[in-house]
């Protein structure tokens, strides 16, 4: 993984409003001031743990005027969804996409893009804001497959949502709400899997946009599966119904 290191309390609330993927940021402990506290304010928005440590430890980093701030930068490149979904239309591809709304945990989105690169997905869609940061854990945790991947970021889901369906994609939302089975709907059109936060699942906003609502079945006592696993298993229900739909032709 190639990192980039940038220092400064503005060049990295900079970076930040550029929307840049801090991996790492270390602050220097007992650091005072209202930018230094502009600075927290958005880290905490942007889901990014600072390291505080000693002066020393920053000086090591670099020896210019860091303003005790170094912060990291992880290398995955965005891109929109507009400039992708056209081209797969293009190349005869069935688009095959994955949203993810506010999902927060590191590894759990780094598993998850493990898992959708190895079931063919074409691009996983984030929100600009709230979503795990793509950092060397994720990648890690993805076993690689983040760079594999095309991510975009996008500033609102449902309108993303909005345009997919005008653009012929089927949007199919997962939560413990919905009537229907992930095994009633046809997953080998053009369709998106909306897949929603650890805690609240996915936003009321983006729910009342999709076409449908699905479910996996839970027979045990326990109440909802981890989102990474229950993603996995969607995906795959997906990739069984491609397979068998080639079979059927």
């Amino acid at each position: 993984m190639k990192e980039d290191f940038i220092f400064g309390l503005r060049p990295v609330m900079e970076a930040l409003e550029a929307g840049k993927t801090i991996d790492k940021i270390f602050l220097q402990n007992g650091l005072q001031g209202q930018i230094y506290a502009e600075l927290k304010t958005m880290l905490a928005k942007n889901n990014i743990r600072a390291n505080y440590v000693p002066v020393e430890k920053l000086n090591r980093f670099t020896r210019k005027n860091h303003q005790g701030v170094v912060a990291f930068i992880s290398d995955v490149p965005f891109e929109k969804i507009e400039d992708i979904l056209p081209q797969l239309f293009e190349e005869g591809k069935t688009p095959f996409l994955l949203i993810l709304d506010r999902l927060t945990d590191v590894r759990n989105f780094g598993a998850i893009c493990r898992t959708a690169e190895c079931a063919g997905v074409h691009a996983v869609i984030l929100p600009e804001k709230g979503a795990a940061p793509i950092n060397s854990d994720a990648i890690k945790t993805s076993a690689g497959a983040i760079y594999n991947l095309k991510i975009c970021k996008e500033k609102n889901l449902a309108h993303t949502v909005d345009f997919l369906q005008q653009s012929g994609v089927k949007v199919f939302a997962a939560t413990e709400k919905a009537q229907k089975l992930i095994y009633e709907v046809d997953f080998a059109e053009p369709c998106a899997l909306v897949m929603g936060n650890e805690e609240t699942g996915i936003s009321k906003e983006v729910l009342h946009h999709a076409d449908d609502k699905i479910k996996l079945p839970i027979t045990g006592k326990t109440q909802s599966l981890n989102v990474s696993v229950a993603c996995g298993a969607i995906l795959y229900e997906a990739v069984r119904q491609k397979l068998s739909g080639n079979a059927m032709h």
